[in-house]
């Protein structure tokens, strides 16, 4: 087992510990009210990702928040006229809110939230291997620290990474990728761009299974195969449809198939549901022989968000972001980059529509 992986079961087991205790429904309606107030009191704006508990969800919505993948967050936290921006989800997403919005004040249930793709890419260690190819021009994943960005030239989400490198390669770079194996290499596959890989993964979308994937859909032989490409090869390959958490929603909206087996966070059934509550969802199984559970495909850390821990922060302000200034600077440079070409991209679309 090398360090990054010793690492990532430590900090996976101290997220099941730390996990919110369930609650009542008076409870639950309880903390709602009193989160609305608080959010209002605080001019605040709630800003939750897909895999987050489907009561912080929905809160967010009626809030006036917004739920979504990293890079819709992002955007919404930078436009929006809150002084105080709290994200439901993983640290690096506070940090991505942070540096974007040097001047709000960035909160978030729990800085403890992380991320099996920014614990095992070590800000030291992939500087290292930066400068073993300087060459290469840097693309890290958004699921990176501050300072793994502040390193980088250009920073992706799942739903860019292709249309950036194809048109990186267009202009004859080669590409040093991290931290996510998988999906690097499934970009270096449908765009023919020359990419080295970072060995990183996310620990829950590796645990999607080829043969159970086979079981179920002969099963469910009309079913449609949604996949993130943060899956493996074979896992990819069975998939009618490959894409970010929000093009895989988009695809359960305007696909003709009534059953969908999807292979993501299931915490994204929420939104699938809401937007199409006549289509019949399944999870793509994770479980080998022997195993609990059939499927287990849901984050530790995306699951230590909860509605108590989000009032608490919200009052007493106790889970600040902070980026240091000068790294903010540098990683502000790659996340620049990437909005300014993902807006380009959506004027040509609408030019063409």
């Amino acid at each position: 087992m090398t360090q990054a992986e010793d690492r990532i079961l430590v900090q996976e087991h101290l997220a099941h510990r730390a996990e919110p205790k369930p609650l009542s429904a008076s409870e639950k309606s309880d903390l709602e009210t009193r989160i609305r107030q608080a959010l209002k009191a605080e001019d605040a704006v709630l800003v939750a990702h897909y895999y987050t508990d489907p009561d912080i969800q929905r809160l967010a919505e009626e809030t006036g928040g917004c739920v979504a993948d990293s890079l819709e967050m992002a955007r919404f936290g930078n436009q929006h006229k809150a002084s105080t921006v709290v994200v439901a989800g993983v640290r690096f997403m506070g940090e991505t809110a942070k540096i974007l919005n040097p001047e709000k004040r960035v909160l978030m249930p729990t800085l403890e939230a992380t991320c099996s793709l920014d614990i095992g890419c070590p800000a030291d260690e992939f500087a290292d291997f930066c400068d073993q190819h300087p060459d290469r021009t840097v693309v890290v994943y958004a699921n990176t620290s501050a300072a793994v960005k502040a390193r980088a030239d250009w920073v992706v989400t799942s739903s860019c990474a292709q249309a950036i490198c194809e048109s990186l390669d267009a202009r004859g770079e080669k590409i040093l990728w991290a931290p996510d194996k998988h999906l690097g290499h499934y970009v270096r596959k449908t765009t023919g761009a020359d990419m080295l890989l970072w060995d990183g993964s996310c620990i829950v979308h590796e645990e999607f299974k080829h043969r159970g994937l086979e079981d179920l859909k002969a099963l469910y032989p009309d079913a449609a195969v949604l996949v993130h490409p943060e899956s493996p090869d074979a896992v990819v390959e069975m998939a009618d449809v490959v894409g970010s958490t929000s093009q895989l929603i988009h695809a359960v909206q305007t696909w003709p198939n009534q059953q969908f087996i999807v292979a993501t966070d299931n915490g994204i059934f929420y939104k699938m549901q809401q937007l199409a509550p006549e289509k019949t969802l399944i999870e793509a199984p994770t479980a080998g022989n022997g195993a609990t559970c059939r499927s287990c495909a849901h984050c530790p850390w995306m699951a230590m968000n909860g509605l108590e821990n989000l009032l608490r922060v919200i009052e007493k302000g106790d889970q600040e972001v902070h980026v240091d200034p000068d790294l903010r600077e540098k990683a502000l440079r790659p996340l620049k980059r990437m909005l300014e070409f993902t807006a380009s991209m959506n004027l040509k679309a609408a030019g063409n529509a």
